[in-house]
């Protein structure tokens, strides 16, 4: 099976990781290698290590990088959560790293293959898990969750206005079973003006549940934390991210790594003894251009941040 996927903002990213011959990179979102091929092409002779939590991704993608690497290049794969960064380093006797990127969110694979219940737009089972060995599924958040949390997580991970209307809506119908199901209990929910302001009226709650379902906050902050500790001095960390919520974790995380101290303003002398570890590259961070919105409709949202170890 075939699956159409355009990588965002590749030239930019390519560019912000200050790739050359025979370093090291990580490409800590594999999904359908798109980024990953452009990284192999600019660090001839180098190592580059793929970790995607989707067993199924690196299963589908491996054959094309191990084609497009050259004969001096080493590939290395690991299926797990990006937060296990440095264990996943450490395991393969990997001490530091020249450059570590990460495209957030769902990939075009997974949306694409229906079975996985991530889209609103194909009738499946409600799963939405990345990791697919993971005990908990869309179903467990939608049908077991109380009705006070439900609302919280559609609120704050979905940014959804009407996450009240929604919740009351989805507690009245469980138990839900399949997406359309879903899609259908909340299209009902909100009104019908909902399209022309937010696009279709399950986007923003499917994107909650994703969230929950698979912890993405938490393993980010996570993630840019340890990685951050695993860059050479001079190294580069850039990341992706598609909605605000991601975005707002990386620009404080990186606001944090990149603070001397840390301790409250009005604390008289210093005693967290924290110190910067990164400088930020990008006061702003880059989106897409012109061309590539219209282009690529995923690259809507797409908002690039950098920083380098000091």
């Amino acid at each position: 099976m075939g699956f159409n996927h355009t990588p965002v903002l590749l030239k930019e990213a390519i560019k912000a990781l200050n790739l050359g011959a025979g370093k090291t990179i990580v490409d800590a979102t594999l999904g359908l290698g798109g980024h990953t091929k452009a990284i192999l092409e600019k660090i001839p002779g180098g190592t580059l290590i793929c970790i995607d939590k989707d067993i199924a991704a690196i299963e589908y993608t491996k054959t094309e990088i191990d084609v497009a690497k050259d004969d001096l290049q080493t590939v290395e794969y690991a299926q797990g959560d990006y937060a296990d960064i440095a264990k996943i380093l450490d395991e393969k006797g990997i001490g530091s790293v020249d450059g570590i990127l990460a495209d957030l969110g769902v990939s075009s694979y997974q949306i694409d293959t229906a079975e996985r219940g991530f889209s609103y737009m194909h009738d499946a089972l409600l799963d939405m898990r990345m990791d697919r060995n993971a005990a908990r599924t869309a179903y467990h958040v939608v049908n077991f969750i109380k009705p006070e949390k439900l609302m919280q997580i559609i609120r704050d991970f979905g940014e959804e206005k009407y996450a009240r209307q929604i919740t009351e809506a989805i507690v009245a119908a469980r138990p839900l079973d399949t997406t359309l199901e879903l899609a259908e209990v909340i299209k009902k929910a909100v009104p019908s003006s909902y399209y022309k302001t937010g696009g279709h009226p399950a986007k923003r709650t499917f994107q909650a549940i994703r969230i929950e379902v698979n912890n993405e906050l938490e393993s980010l902050e996570k993630f840019i934390t340890a990685g951050t500790a695993k860059l050479k001095k001079g190294g580069r960390i850039a990341i992706i991210t598609f909605h605000s919520l991601e975005d707002r974790i990386v620009k404080q995380t990186f606001k944090t790594l990149a603070t001397d101290c840390i301790c409250p303003p009005r604390s008289p002398v210093c005693i967290c003894r924290h110190k910067a570890t990164l400088k930020i590259l990008t006061k702003k961070p880059i989106e897409p251009g012109e061309e590539e919105r219209e282009n690529n409709p995923r690259s809507h949202s797409a908002k690039l941040r950098i920083a380098e170890k000091i």
